[in-house]
């Protein structure tokens, strides 16, 4: 199991077994160099932990453990995961100020006390599997240990839809994710229980914040110390840098607190209009960055997609895993960690979804006598500009005139990153025993306390999209190359203060990110601040549309011998040209779906 996981952590390893408890760990590095290597033992034999991530805060904590008489061997971070455990019990948790998923057994209890962070930054997967509990920090150390890699059909609609599941659903029958936020207790007679210890804030939009130049205050001042604590290293630290506001912001950061130049690498794209590289070179001089940037070209996505599949294990349709994979591969030759930009927009409300859900707040209280003739004069002027369908951004307006009536759950489900549920039928066949994507939106929403659109969507982001797309992707990427991945964004203390706080102050109008615009943004470039939002996507209308291109029909040809898809369904997506209703995303999709399909395929057959 832990030889899978390699490259989590090549820079050591290690087992401990007592009894029917086995724990192993693959190390990468980070704090205390000399005496941080797991598993780590308590020194009365008691407790054993094994642990992925850093505790940022692990100096103060381990203070407060001295005031309370407690003595360390060590000057590293796990060591005070267990004497904080051992000294609070389960209640550590919300003393912890970092990433994590650890996995301690205490022998006195006879328990595993298993725990994942609270945004998810850190991955746990685990399975009950031939009389045994098994955990790892990939689904590959699972499979190396005998689980099954049976594909679980209920879900082909959610992954064709999301590009990814939520937690604590996997692709596999046998395979379950912690979600973010919970612990677990695994203990004879007892079995496994999940519990949650944290959850994202979630009012109702009467009860939020409104005192704007307050928020900002203690927004910028709690941004400043989460980029200070994510520079504890023992190891050198750069950062990915893009053309946008969030990456910039934390450069910006890091170079008020650091002595030492910054190291910042970019990614490009040719052809594409999405290259910030001239941006990120601006923020880089503005800075007097270490700074490199590369640029990728079509043939990377062949190159790499296999390599992908492999360290996801399961279908993953966010094609910008391809950038993020080159830019971690290029900071690794620089630094053994980075501090990213994301999950600036889910604090900040930074995302057009965010627009759209105002903009339907404001239409709601629009007379209904009103409504129907605005969306029929609507409809018949952007008809009159785009009559060929052949404008995307015509295209665009017409869908999201078209979502106007539509609940919550439709308007999210057909803004994800997958297919649409046209498509997904057309693929599908009507199967009955898959699980329609919308019951999982409404599943992970129903514990909001909000019912408004804007309450919902935070909601929804914050406990499923991030820990389970945009940090899963940042987690494989980076460990891909040994490198560690660091999210001053997401901080729980700015997570749960800007949770808390009224779209009015957040985006006044429809200005995203104004908190971060009136305090960090002021020390940036201009030319950011004006800059429009763009996706770190790889332009995969360019590299994946093209007639020869083999990694579509060889992923066609394993789809259709899976036999769960309608043959109708593939053939439609294998004529599609390029155009405006291209489905290139769609095809990487189901090129990924093949690849992990083939792979299960294949330790079946074994």
């Amino acid at each position: 199991m832990t030889e899978s996981l390699v490259h989590r952590g090549p820079d050591g390893s290690g087992c401990f077994t007592r009894g029917n408890v086995s724990l192993g760990h693959r190390r990468l590095s980070i704090i205390d160099l000399a005496t941080g290597d797991q598993p780590f033992v308590s020194e009365d034999q008691s407790q054993v932990l094994v642990y992925n991530g850093e505790l940022y805060n692990y100096i103060e904590i381990r203070q407060q453990l001295k005031s309370l008489g407690r003595r360390f061997r060590t000057e590293s971070d796990t060591e005070v995961i267990l004497q904080a455990y051992d000294e609070w019990g389960t209640d550590c948790l919300s003393r912890f100020n970092g990433m994590w998923a650890f996995a301690l057994w205490d022998e006195k209890r006879k328990r595993l006390f298993c725990a994942r962070d609270r945004l998810g930054e850190k991955p746990f997967y685990y399975a009950l599997w031939n009389n045994s509990f098994l955990f790892g920090s990939e689904m590959k150390a699972l499979f190396a240990a005998g689980v099954p890699r049976e594909i679980n059909e209920e879900m082909l609609d959610a992954i064709l839809c999301f590009g990814y599941l939520p937690a604590p659903y996997t692709f596999y029958k046998s395979v379950h994710k912690l979600p973010a936020g919970c612990y677990m207790t695994v203990q004879e007679g007892r079995g496994v229980q999940v519990e949650r210890y944290w959850q994202v804030p979630s009012r109702l939009a009467g009860e939020l914040r409104t005192d704007g130049p307050a928020v900002r205050s203690e927004f910028e001042a709690l941004f400043v110390d989460s980029v200070r604590l994510r520079l504890r290293s023992d190891v050198p630290v750069g950062a990915f840098l893009s053309g946008g506001l969030d990456s910039a912001s934390v450069v910006a950061a890091m170079s008020s607190a650091s002595s030492a130049r910054v190291n910042t690498c970019t990614i490009g794209f040719d052809p594409s209009g999405n290259d910030e590289r001239s941006l990120a070179r601006l923020v880089a001089h503005s800075f007097n960055t270490n700074h490199v940037d590369v640029l990728l070209g079509r043939e990377h996505a062949e190159q790499l997609i296999e390599k992908i599949a492999w360290h996801f294990d399961e279908p993953f349709g966010d094609t910008s895993t391809v950038p993020t994979y080159e830019v971690s591969r290029i900071a690794r030759g620089l630094v053994t960690v980075v501090l990213t930009g994301d999950g600036g927009d889910e604090v900040l409300s930074g995302y057009p979804s965010h627009q759209r859900e105002k903009l339907m707040s404001w239409w709601t209280h629009v007379p209904s006598l009103i409504r129907r003739p605005l969306i029929s004069a609507a409809e018949g002027a952007l008809f009159m500009a785009d009559h060929r369908g052949q404008r995307r951004g015509v295209q665009r307006a017409r869908r999201v005139l078209a979502s106007v009536n539509a609940d919550f759950v439709s308007r999210l489900e057909s803004k994800q990153i997958g297919l649409s549920g046209e498509q997904r039928r057309m693929l599908l066949g009507g199967n009955p025993r898959v699980r329609p994507a919308r019951e999982f939106i409404e599943e992970a929403i129903a514990p909001a306390a909000a019912r408004d659109g804007l309450g919902l969507l935070s909601f929804w982001l914050h406990a499923v999209a991030l820990p389970e797309r945009y940090l899963c992707k940042v987690d494989r990427c980076s460990m891909a190359h040994s490198l560690e991945a660091r999210v001053p964004f997401l901080d729980h203390r700015i997570v749960e203060l800007l949770a808390n706080v009224s779209s009015q102050v957040k985006m006044p109008g429809l200005k995203r990110k104004d908190v971060l615009r009136r305090t960090i943004g002021k020390r940036l470039p201009q030319p950011l601040l004006t800059a429009g939002k763009r996706g770190f996507d790889a332009p995969m209308d360019d590299w994946l549309t093209r007639d020869n291109n083999e990694l579509w029909r060889v992923g066609e040809a394993k789809l259709r011998a899976s036999g769960l898809f309608a043959s109708e369904g593939l053939a439609w997506f294998q004529q599609l040209e390029r155009g405006p209703n291209n489905l290139a995303l769609g095809r990487w999709m189901l090129s990924m779906l093949a690849l992990q399909m083939a792979e299960s395929s294949r330790r079946k057959a074994a």
